[in-house]
């Protein structure tokens, strides 16, 4: 069982204090919704979680199991198994979705090794659980893509390389619809014992 302890969390941006003695624990199985209004920290938890270097802790402890996280780096966090989905995500023009889902996964799980072929069949088994047409993984990552095509990215992602919490920021921000069926598949096809769900 995993399990996500945040106590007594404490953040700043830029100067500005925006995280205040924040306490939460998601555990495996869970699915949690944390909300509130534009500006009262949500992002600013999902960033801080995730170690983004502009947001700055000055109390607090979070843990991964039993490994405090705050001290690791993105990636260390990531290979523990925190996985953390953007609000808003870029684009990089020139990096096929595939190669970028196949390198993340390696880093991520640096002891499965896949090859190529069975990887790409993973990931399309995947693809179809969302919705997602098998071309679409041979496009470049988020470029041109509509604001629906990016969650159902990001849900891909999430879903290929199996955190056991993941961190959804405000994923239903400006979605139509389809895009809001595709998101909620992608949190259902991951919802299980093994993974908590922070949204």
């Amino acid at each position: 069982m995993s399990k996500l302890t945040i106590s007594n969390l404490h953040a700043h941006v830029e100067g500005k204090t925006i995280l205040n003695g924040v306490n939460l624990t998601i555990a495996s199985g869970e699915i949690a919704a944390l909300m509130g209004p534009n500006g009262s920290g949500k992002s600013t938890l999902a960033a801080t979680l995730m170690g983004h270097p502009n947001y700055t802790v000055t109390e607090g402890s979070v843990k991964l199991g039993e490994t405090e996280i705050l001290e690791l780096d993105p990636d260390e966090r990531a290979r523990l198994g925190l996985f953390l989905a953007f609000q808003y995500p870029v684009a990089v023009p020139g990096v096929p979705i595939l190669s970028f889902l196949r390198s993340a996964y390696q880093q991520v799980h640096p002891d499965e090794k896949m090859s190529l072929p069975k990887f790409k069949a993973y990931v399309l088994h995947e693809a179809e659980k969302l919705g997602v047409d098998p071309l679409f993984v041979e496009r470049s990552v988020n470029d041109g893509f509509s604001g629906g095509e990016k969650k159902k990215l990001e849900m891909l992602q999430m879903i290929a390389l199996s955190p056991r919490i993941a961190v959804l920021d405000e994923t239903d921000s400006g979605l139509d619809v389809d895009a809001l069926k595709a998101v909620s598949e992608g949190v259902n096809t991951m919802a299980g014992p093994d993974v908590g769900i922070l949204i």
